[in-house]
């Protein structure tokens, strides 16, 4: 397997940071792998995940939101909108250097960018969630106590996982108006939704929204024990097995033939 730097610009003109995980020989399919809530491409969970597709296959792009790690703009422009926009420009780089992605794969907030942003991408057969939120405006809960502040003043310093992000009016707006139930029902993808029951960030009945306001063909994983990081280098890499045995059958040329995954039955 070879790391390969991917680097492109969004639709705003912003450098956008990306590293592509290759495997050896000939990828069984491209995708794309959407960093969880300010996290980054460097996380964790994004490299051992991605690494760990690379090694059954699959070739996969991650790359940092703008405002985010090594991609340019500011965090304060940023919202969910600018995400979904930063993914299908992701998604046109690999169309353009490589082969458009058949699959797409968010992580917890990215689940729900990758929900929203598969619908735009013609070419993607599949979508994967881990631990993502039903509704995009359960992010919010990680900065609550700054709500007065940010309503006074229009912007606040709040600090995540160790780090200060400057949380403007405009982002809280964009992240309240949208709704991803109609989204995720007129998805016409197959959708594989991984959660843990345990997860503390995001409860577990996220998941079962986003399920039950799915079409068919969609698919269920308890991800067990794990974590809302997936922390764990064991649980990223059970993850990465399971959606690569799950999204063989919407991968192989037949089946995308035959366009199953179109499928919308209630």
């Amino acid at each position: 397997m070879s790391t390969q730097i991917a680097d492109f610009q969004n639709s705003e003109g912003h450098g956008v940071s990306a590293r592509l995980e290759l495997p050896e020989g000939q990828p069984r399919a491209f995708a794309l792998f959407l960093h969880c809530f300010t996290c980054g491409k460097d996380s964790a969970a994004a490299v051992r995940l991605t690494r760990a597709l690379a090694a059954q296959g699959i070739a996969t792009l991650r790359y940092d939101f703008i405002g985010i790690g090594r991609s340019g703009g500011a965090f304060e422009e940023s919202n969910f909108t600018t995400n979904v926009n930063d993914a299908l420009a992701a998604a046109s780089y690999l169309r353009d250097n490589y082969d458009a992605p058949a699959l797409v794969i968010g992580h917890s907030l990215g689940g729900a960018t990758a929900l929203t942003a598969a619908a735009k991408i013609p070419e993607a057969r599949a979508v994967v969630t881990i631990g993502a939120p039903s509704e995009t405006h359960h992010v919010v809960h990680n900065f609550e106590r700054h709500l007065e502040e940010i309503a006074k003043r229009g912007k606040a310093d709040v600090s995540l996982g160790g780090r200060t992000y400057t949380i403007v009016q405009a982002l809280l707006d964009n992240l309240r108006s949208q709704s991803l139930e109609g989204t995720i029902s007129k998805l016409r993808r197959a959708l594989l939704v991984m959660h843990a029951p345990l997860d503390k960030i995001v409860g577990v009945d996220h998941a079962a929204r986003i399920f039950e306001a799915a079409k068919h063909p969609k698919s269920f994983v308890s991800l067990d024990r794990a974590d809302h990081f997936l922390s764990n280098a064991v649980d990223a890499e059970f993850a990465a097995s399971i959606i690569s045995v799950w999204a063989e059958r919407y991968l192989s040329t037949q089946v995308a033939n035959a366009e199953t995954p179109k499928l919308a039955l209630s």
